[in-house]
């Protein structure tokens, strides 16, 4: 993208603060011809027109977007979501909180798979903090 629009510099900057800087470098190093529309899409759409709203904050988005990906079983994005928290400033107690949200709206299944996923998500966090490779980084 040779001149990229404001919405997607800001979605870029908000972005890599959610995700951090190596999930987005190696996104956007896997992009091809084919994936580049959908990368400005997302980069436009959901971290400029919607992550970068100012009306509530990065740690509520961050719980919210953890519980809908949990209801609707995108379990990949969840565990990269309970990655983000760090950034974000959602606690683990947020996001437990988001899970039991899940199971009363969406369902005991879907929050106790997501349960499971958020669980090994942080024990790969814990043990990457800890100076062993993480497996999911």
């Amino acid at each position: 993208m040779s001149d990229p629009s404001s919405r997607f510099t800001q979605g870029m900057a908000v972005r890599r603060k959610v995700l951090g800087e190596i999930h987005v470098d190696a996104a956007i190093a896997g992009t091809t011809p084919f994936t580049a529309d959908f990368q400005n899409l997302i980069t436009e759409g959901a971290w400029g027109s919607v992550w970068a709203r100012p009306a509530i904050s990065l740690r509520e988005r961050s719980m919210i977007t953890i519980a809908l990906l949990a209801a609707l079983g995108h379990d990949d994005e969840v565990a990269m979501h309970v990655r983000a928290t760090g950034n974000t400033g959602a606690s683990m107690e947020d996001v437990r909180e988001a899970l039991l949200h899940v199971a009363i709206y969406a369902g005991v299944p879907a929050a106790n798979h997501a349960f499971r996923i958020a669980a090994q998500t942080y024990k790969d966090m814990q043990t990457a903090g800890s100076g062993q490779e993480d497996e999911h980084a």
